[in-house]
């Protein structure tokens, strides 16, 4: 461990974390990198840089974001993956044996991040617990600052230090509080690629795949974006990896591509992914119903409720028959026949 790799803070020794790798290159949605760039500027000596969360589905680029932003401000990279079990000392600095039988104290990823002035992302933030959470409050506003309980020290988080979380939208999560919310803002809400961007992103991580094996993929997750259903391009990289392993496997009896892209669908996003409609109806049926309500009388009225607001009688196309009477047409007339009660008659209950 060299001198660059070790800090003495109020006279405590802390061996620094190493940085993570920034060698990425951002494809597509250029409005949301600037998003994030735009909330680690500065702009006056009173000014702070905000702590944005970015919001979207499991595997959309969130992470990735984070690291295209930090190579475009040429800052070294510090990823913390936050678990359900992450404790307060495990964000901060952790006490470890060393070999002379001493407590040694490591830095975590953001803890060496704030010291050296680099960019620190909280990976699935929403998986942490509160108390993990509530150690960080002072960092997030105007101290900037967190304090160890285990190393007995303040540190003080250096002016160029900036840092991001990220969000997964799914309910494997912990609802994080309202005090530490008011700390993470903006919300930055990645949505699914375009076909081009797609096609993009699946060729610069797959340069060796057969551009038929992409143009399936990337119809798929383009018609799955438009059912709404959560297949990221992540998705995609791991059903064609594992395509392009099938094909390979037997040189004398290569198996056709799209049957080796079908295998890896199935294998890869379960069989339900072979009928993107179906699964959509599914999810929609569990959800309460197959279609959401397109108006406001929809929350209220049946649509073939005299009631309705908009209510039209139009004929039915398969019964041959009105909504309005389902069993039998009735005439005014059918009522004529009818004989008025007797006057006589008491009609009152016994």
């Amino acid at each position: 461990m060299t001198a660059k790799d070790k800090i003495e803070i109020q006279g405590v020794k802390l061996a620094l974390s190493h940085p993570h790798s920034t060698d990425v290159q951002w494809i597509g949605q250029q409005e949301i990198l600037k998003q994030i760039l735009a909330c680690w500027l500065v702009v006056n000596e009173r000014d702070l840089p905000l702590t944005p969360r970015i919001v979207g589905v499991p595997g959309i680029g969130k992470t990735a974001l984070g690291t295209a932003a930090a190579a475009f401000r040429r800052q070294e990279l510090y990823i913390y993956q936050c678990t359900a079990d992450t404790r307060p000392e495990d964000l901060l600095i952790t006490p470890v044996l060393a070999d002379n039988g001493r407590i040694a104290y490591h830095a975590s990823p953001l803890v060496t991040a704030m010291i050296r002035g680099a960019v620190c992302i909280l990976d699935e933030g929403n998986r942490m617990n509160e108390k993990s959470w509530a150690s960080l409050a002072p960092l997030l506003d105007h101290r900037r600052y967190v304090e160890s309980i285990v190393a007995g020290i303040t540190i003080a988080a250096h002016p160029d230090f900036r840092c991001a979380v990220t969000m997964n939208q799914d309910e494997s999560t912990f609802e994080i509080p309202d005090y530490i919310l008011s700390r993470l803002q903006p919300t930055l809400t990645m949505g699914f690629p375009n076909a081009a961007d797609e096609m993009a992103i699946l060729k610069y991580h797959l340069p060796f795949c057969a551009a038929e094996l992409l143009d399936m993929t990337v119809e798929f997750l383009q018609r799955a974006h438009a059912l709404k259903l959560d297949f990221s391009t992540r998705d995609g990289i791991n059903l064609l990896r594992y395509a392009v392993k099938l094909m390979a496997q037997d040189s004398t009896h290569p198996l056709a591509a799209d049957a080796a892209w079908r295998e890896a669908l199935e294998k890869c996003l379960g069989s339900e992914a072979l009928d993107l409609e179906r699964m959509a109806m599914t999810r929609a049926a569990s959800l309460g119903g197959q279609a959401l309500p397109m108006g406001f009388a929809d929350f209220f009225f049946d649509p073939r409720d005299p009631l309705r607001p908009d209510f039209q009688e139009v004929e039915d196309i398969d019964a041959g028959e009105d909504y309005l009477f389902d069993d039998e047409e009735l005439d005014a007339n059918d009522f004529d026949d009818e004989e008025p009660p007797d006057e006589d008659d008491d009609c009152r209950s016994p």
